[in-house]
C-alpha cells in the first residue's frame, strides 16, 4: 500500500502523525510526506520519503496570537487556513500524479488538500491532534474554555454561545471555503461536523476521559489516544547529571506570545529544590536571565526528561500536554489562544494538574501552581492508563488498513 500524507506547515501536526507514519512503513507499506519545509530532513531522519509543500502555502503565516479574543483569534487562524486552500489543492494533486497512492492521510487544518482528497476518488483519512471543535450534546461551545453545563441554565448558556462562537468563525470562512470546494468538484460544507467528519475515517488524537465523554462522535471518527514523537537531538551537558525533580516548561512551536510564561517560571522557581528546564522553539530571547537551578534550550527531546519530571509547564497545546500526561507526570496549563483553553479546562477537569490562563501568569502564582499540581499525579497516571488502552499508532495504522481494505472489497 502507497500512503501520500498531507501535512499542514506546523510541527504540531507533523510530529504527532510521524509515529503512524513510522509503524505504516514497519509493515511494509511505502510512505510519502509533504511537509513544511523546516519538516522535510526530520521526515526523512524518521524512515520516510519527505518533500516539502509549495512555498506560497508556508508565506500565509498565521497571525492568531494578534487577536484580542478567543474568538477574533479562531477568526484570524481559521482564515489562514481559508487563504491556503487554494494553493493546497494544486499542490496534493500534484503529489497525487507524482506519488500515485493508494490511500490518502490528510491533516485537518489542510482545507483544500481535504477538498481535492474528497474528490480524487482514494481512500482518504484526516488526523486531528487537537480538542475537536464538532458540538455535541452536553460539551460547552468551543473556544472559550468553558466547564461543562449542569442544569437548564447550563443547557441554555450553551444554547446561546455556540452560534456566537464557533457559529461565527464558521460564517467568516464558509464563502471562501466553500468557493475553493466548488473548484475542487466536493460539496460545500454547511456545519462544523461538515468539516471534521467528510473524511470516511477521521483519526482523533487523544482519548477519554481527557476528552469529554459522550457516544454521539460522527460515524467517522476513532479516538486513537495521543501519538508523541521527539526528533532526533542533544540533550544539554549536565542535564542527566541533575538529582533534583524536574519542571519542565515548555512554549509553543508556533508563534506565539508565551515567553513570559518561561520568564515567569525562571523567576518564580528560582532556588526552589527543583531543577527547571525550559524549551523555547520559537527562539531563546538575549536578555532571559537563567537561574542557577535552570537549564534553558531552543529544543530539549522530551523523553530524556519526563522520566525525571515532577510537572510540566506548558501554554496549553495540545500535544506538549498530553505528552507528559501520557508519561503519567502532572501538568500546569496556562492558555494563551489557539485550542489552549479547551486542554486547560480539561487537565483541571481531568484532576491531572493545573489551570492559570496565560493573562494571570506571575512568578508567584506559577509557582504556587506547580507546588499544586505536584500532588496531582494520581490524576496524571489514570491519563496515562487511559490513552495506553487507546492504542496510539498502532491502533491508528490498524484504522488505516481497515480503509484501505474495506476500500478495495467495495471495488
Amino acid at each position: 500500500m502507497k500512503v501520500l500524507c498531507y501535512t499542514s506547515p506546523a510541527r504540531g501536526h507533523l510530529y504527532p502523525v510521524i509515529p503512524i507514519l513510522q509503524e505504516l512503513a514497519s509493515r511494509g507499506h511505502d510512505i510519502t510526506v509533504r511537509t513544511l519545509a523546516d519538516g522535510v530532513e526530520q521526515a526523512r531522519g524518521a524512515g520516510l520519503h519527505a518533500d516539502a509543500v509549495d512555498p506560497r502555502i508556508e508565506a500565509v503565516e498565521i497571525d492568531d496570537y494578534l487577536g484580542r479574543t478567543p474568538v477574533d483569534g479562531l477568526k484570524r487562524s481559521t482564515a489562514t487556513f481559508a487563504q491556503r486552500a487554494p494553493y493546497e489543492v494544486e499542490d496534493i494533486r500534484r503529489a497525487i500524479a507524482d506519488v500515485r497512492p493508494d490511500v490518502l492521510l490528510v491533516d485537518c487544518n489542510c482545507w483544500g488538500a481535504s477538498a481535492a482528497a474528497e474528490g480524487a476518488g482514494l481512500p482518504w483519512a484526516s488526523w486531528v491532534p487537537y480538542p475537536v471543535p464538532v458540538p455535541r450534546a452536553g460539551v460547552p461551545p468551543f473556544g472559550p474554555g468553558l466547564r461543562p453545563a449542569t442544569g437548564r441554565l447550563g443547557r441554555m448558556r450553551d444554547r446561546v454561545l455556540e452560534p456566537v462562537v464557533l457559529g461565527s468563525v464558521l460564517r467568516s470562512v464558509r464563502p471562501a471555503l466553500n468557493k475553493v470546494r466548488a473548484a475542487a468538484g466536493v460539496r460545500p460544507i454547511r456545519t462544523v461536523t461538515d468539516m471534521y467528519a467528510r473524511a470516511p475515517l477521521t483519526l482523533y488524537l487523544t482519548a477519554e476521559p481527557f476528552e469529554y465523554a459522550g457516544g454521539d462522535w460522527p460515524e467517522s471518527f476513532r479516538l486513537v489516544g495521543p501519538v508523541g514523537w521527539d526528533p532526533p537531538a542533544d540533550v544539554p551537558q549536565g542535564l542527566a547529571e541533575v538529582d533534583r525533580p524536574i519542571v519542565l516548561v515548555t512554549t509553543s512551536s508556533e508563534r506565539q506570545d508565551d515567553d513570559g510564561l518561561v520568564r515567569a517560571a525562571l523567576e518564580g522557581l528560582r532556588g526552589a529544590d527543583v531543577h527547571v528546564v525550559a524549551t523555547l522553539p520559537s527562539g531563546v530571547p538575549d536578555d532571559l536571565d537563567v537561574p542557577a537551578n535552570a537549564t534553558v534550550a531552543r529544543f530539549v527531546p522530551h523523553s530524556a526528561v519526563l522520566p525525571k519530571a515532577a510537572c510540566v509547564v506548558t501554554h496549553g497545546g495540545m500535544g506538549a500536554t498530553q505528552k507528559a500526561l501520557a508519561a503519567g507526570v502532572p501538568v500546569v496549563a496556562a492558555p494563551f489562544g489557539r485550542d489552549q483553553f479547551e486542554v486547560a479546562r480539561r487537565v483541571e477537569l481531568s484532576d491531572a494538574g493545573q489551570r492559570l490562563p496565560g493573562r494571570k501568569v506571575t512568578p508567584e502564582r506559577l509557582a504556587a501552581a506547580v507546588e499544586r499540581a505536584m500532588t496531582q499525579r494520581a490524576g496524571a497516571a489514570a491519563l496515562a492508563e487511559a490513552f495506553a488502552r487507546a492504542g496510539g499508532a498502532v491502533r491508528a495504522a490498524d484504522e488505516v488498513e481497515e480503509l484501505s481494505r474495506t476500500a478495495a472489497a467495495a471495488t
